[in-house]
């Protein structure tokens, strides 16, 4: 049972949408790449325990004291917890006496340091709720093209070799749950922050981001109008003129969250329709008008 589904990380919704409305630097998409990876890995391991009879929280962000840690996957079993950190790391890479480096020699942070620090923390704060369950914290590794070479084998480690057998034992263990085992679920979900104030991403303001009604399909910004659809003019996607408008005002919304949503503004945004008398209408059928005057504006 899901107790809380997985997200799209707000930071890499808002890079998917910068890398067609701003010039991202190399780094930047670098960044977008890896979020991207991290992200299809949490997926596919949420599809391997899908079918789990026992409570799964996914991608809390809690605090204990004044420290922000990020879990990846809670599983909550009658008698412990499993507290498991997704990587999908590509190539080969050597750990050995706390460094974690690739083959060619760049060091990376240590993905064990983390995960170590992360279980501490959430024991903490589950002993601060009078929650005393074991916690087993685990570092999977689940991109088949990912080698890693160690002295000897770490039993917290899973790697792609050991995936399978590792998503059988969780399907073999005890999963008899009480309210007290749904509370605590509850308990969690309930402390998750939702900001990350650490998150850093590239530097961008209303002026210099390309504005425009881009496709859903494939982004493009060379599209065509007509007075009920939108269609590309690249992949011959077509789209409803207001189900485009609305997309593109939630991108504005997502890039701009305090920005205040008026007829002019989004008649700007969307740039190629060019009746404000369709853009207001739009608006007021999907938001609620605060105002009746010249400065309304929908929320």
């Amino acid at each position: 049972m899901f107790k809380k589904e997985r997200p799209i990380p707000p930071e890499l919704v808002k890079l998917r949408i910068l890398n067609y409305r701003a010039k991202l630097t190399k780094k930047e998409k670098l960044q977008l790449s890896n979020k991207e990876k991290g992200y299809a890995g949490e997926l596919e391991f949420d599809c391997l325990i899908r079918d789990l009879d026992t409570l799964v929280i996914n991608e809390l962000l809690l605090e204990f004291g004044e420290t922000l840690f990020q879990i990846d996957t809670l599983i909550i079993f009658y008698g412990r917890i499993y507290l498991i950190d997704i990587k999908y790391y590509e190539g080969e890479y050597c750990y050995e006496d706390g460094l974690f480096k690739t083959i060619a020699g760049s060091e990376k942070k240590d993905p064990m340091l983390q995960l170590n620090r992360c279980h501490s923390e959430l024991r903490q704060l589950l002993q601060k709720y009078r929650y005393n369950y074991p916690i087993d914290a685990f570092l999977v590794f689940n991109n088949p093209q990912f080698t890693l070479f160690q002295p000897s084998p770490n039993p917290q480690i899973i790697l792609p070799t050991q995936v399978n057998s590792f998503i059988k034992k969780l399907y073999k263990m005890p999963s008899k749950l009480s309210d007290v085992h749904h509370k605590l679920a509850d308990l969690l979900i309930s402390l998750h922050k939702t900001e990350n104030p650490y998150v850093r991403l590239p530097k961008y303001d209303y002026d210099t981001v390309e504005k425009g009604i881009t496709c859903g399909s494939c982004h493009s910004f060379d599209v065509s109008v007509s007075r009920t659809k939108i269609a590309c003019k690249d992949c011959g996607c077509e789209e409803l003129v207001e189900v485009a408008v609305l997309r593109n005002v939630e991108e504005l919304r997502i890039l701009f969250p305090d920005i205040r949503i008026t007829t002019n503004l989004i008649f700007e945004w969307c740039k190629v329709i060019d009746s404000t008398k369709m853009i207001r209408r739009i608006l007021k059928k999907n938001f609620k008008a605060i105002g009746n005057t010249k400065n309304s504006y929908y929320e």
